[in-house]
């Protein structure tokens, strides 16, 4: 009898052992089930999106229809007119290189953050997100664990850090977003009579007062989660690294939509272009009269799936080693080719030239996906302060009002685009709060002819970086270390001169502080910090001596 119950001990204490070696596996391979359980995904139904006036109904105005398209994720080597090829370099973006050679190319476009939804939430209020204490993206409570079980990293140098005390301030995603308090770009053009139409990802919120539609849009087409197609679906080819995020993304996503708050739904088709064909939908139904279309693109985020057709193209790209590129740039064809869809639609309609068309994304280019040249020429990567976390395309067309073919050279921002919306409309930006944005319709054209911005800002917990004229000062107080850059003499972020020039180090700082002062609390604490390689992507070996950051979300 004793003999027996040994066995049956030693056998548990096996089982328990085999099951904690394989945790994580376990729960990536358990976690679609319980996402598919708790969220039912109902088969696609067609958006009835509301007519707009007819021909003979049409409104007479000249204020301008805007259009603002973000990505999601991409790096600045993604778009061919700023390198003439990205990916392998036979990539061409054609129809997004279109935006800024028929209007305005902005050299030195800055995302508002380094990760997605402080970057869109500042995008959509023009102010910094720290002034209303969204500083840090909110995720699945599941994170927690699954952070908790991928942090066995051998390295004590490199490792990710659960904050304990912060334990029971793990947010989800769908329950928390930006205040209704926040006055957006759609809640500004309303009072103009705009129609105000949502398509794509949002991360500001999916409860009530945190929706599109609760912020000023009339519709919202709005992703709940992010899979282009299921992950068996004939028609796309799927890459995955293996990463701790790729894993949770994989496991956690879902092809799931709602219009206007509506019980999830799967998109009618591959969901770059399926996003496309319903922006030309309000796009026809609403040419007769002043609209803004929010083009919340996911790609080309993570989970990396490409069209099989956009992936043959690149047939070029053969073995394992190219696998990933292939099927990076067959997602960045169908962005393109949206782009160029809707572009032609505005020139069909005879409304482009009256329509404000801005491209830009959220951050810059991933280092989860092990791709080494998305940010490039830049360091850096999405969560960083370098370069290729920040410095991303950006571009802007209005035929009636920005010269075809000019070119800006000076700092501009994300806080930049509700000014400008604004002033475009003829509308009023609101006066009881600090709008940090600047209207730049008058500097692209040559009448102010100083720069918009003499001093910029980021904050993400214990990371802090000011960019003052041609000098940028990365702080990263985890581990007690500063990178000072002349970016007029180092645009690419090599030389740091923090050593050397420690007067410089301390005047920023000043700057730092003062604008730290002015900012509110997190609405929610930070409660993960992760190490991220400047120079490496995640799939690349850390070396002794190689330079790294910490991000605290």
């Amino acid at each position: 009898m004793i003999k027996k119950l040994s066995i049956v001990i030693i056998s548990l204490l096996i089982f328990a052992l085999v099951l904690w070696i394989n945790r994580v596996n376990l729960l990536v391979w358990g976690l679609p089930f319980i996402v598919d359980t708790a969220r039912p995904v109902a088969e696609n139904i067609e958006v009835n999106w509301p007519d707009g006036p007819s021909d003979d109904e049409k409104i007479v105005t000249n204020k301008p229809n805007i259009i603002l398209i973000l990505a999601d994720d991409l790096g600045f080597n993604d778009i061919s007119l700023y390198n003439g090829g990205a990916g392998d370099g036979t990539l061409m973006t054609p129809n997004i290189d279109r935006i800024g050679k028929e209007g305005v190319i902005f050299n030195k476009g800055y995302a508002a953050s380094a990760s997605c939804s402080p970057s869109r939430a500042s995008t959509m209020t023009g102010r910094y997100s720290t002034r209303f204490g969204y500083e840090f993206t909110p995720y699945f409570k599941i994170a927690q664990t699954f952070a908790q079980w991928v942090n066995d990293i051998d390295d004590p140098v490199l490792k990710s850090e659960i904050n304990k005390n912060a334990s029971e301030e793990f947010v989800d995603l769908y329950s928390t977003g930006m205040s209704s308090e926040e006055i957006t770009i759609a809640e500004v053009l309303k009072n103009e009579g705009y129609y105000n139409a949502h398509i794509g990802k949002w991360h500001l919120g999916v409860i009530e007062g945190t929706t599109p539609t609760d912020q000023g849009f009339d519709d919202s087409l709005q992703m709940l989660s992010g899979l282009y197609l299921p992950k068996n679906d004939p028609n796309v080819v799927n890459a995955k690294t293996n990463e701790a995020i790729d894993n949770m993304v994989w496991s956690a996503s879902q092809f799931s939509i709602s219009f206007n708050n509506s019980k999830p739904f799967e998109p009618g088709g591959y969901l770059t272009d399926y996003y496309t064909d319903e922006a030309i939908k309000v796009i026809e139904k609403n040419r007769n009269r002043p609209f803004f279309l929010y083009l919340g693109h996911f790609a080309p985020h993570n989970p990396l799936q490409s069209l099989k057709e956009d992936y043959d193209h690149f047939h070029h790209l053969q073995g394992d080693d190219q696998h990933k590129l292939r099927v990076y740039s067959g997602m960045l064809k169908s962005l393109d080719r949206g782009i160029g869809k809707i572009l032609d639609k505005l020139e069909n309609l005879g409304i482009s030239d009256n329509t404000l068309v801005i491209f830009s994304s959220d951050n810059g280019g991933a280092d989860y996906i092990h791709l080494s040249d998305i940010n490039k020429p830049y360091r850096g990567w999405k969560l960083t302060h370098f370069e290729g976390g920040m410095h991303i395309p950006f571009m802007a067309k209005w035929p009636n009002k920005i010269e075809a073919g000019s070119v800006y050279d000076y700092p501009i921002h994300q806080n930049d685009i509700l000014p400008t919306v604004a002033e475009a409309a003829g509308a009023q930006i609101p006066n009881d709060r600090i709008i940090d944005g600047k209207n730049l319709i008058p500097f692209i054209n040559n009448e102010i002819k100083t720069p918009p911005h003499e001093t910029l800002f980021w904050i993400s917990g214990r990371l802090k970086t000011v960019m003052h004229n041609e000098w940028k000062l990365i702080k990263d107080e985890k581990i007690n270390k500063n990178w000072l850059f002349n970016l007029s003499n180092d645009p690419t972020e090599r030389n740091n001169l923090a050593e050397a020039n420690p007067i410089k180090v301390s005047e920023l700082e000043l700057m730092l502080f003062n604008h730290m002062k002015e900012q509110s609390p997190p609405v929610f604490q930070s409660s993960l910090s992760i190490p991220v390689l400047i120079d490496k992507h995640g799939g690349q070996e850390y070396v002794e001596g190689d330079e790294y950051l910490y991000w605290d979300n």
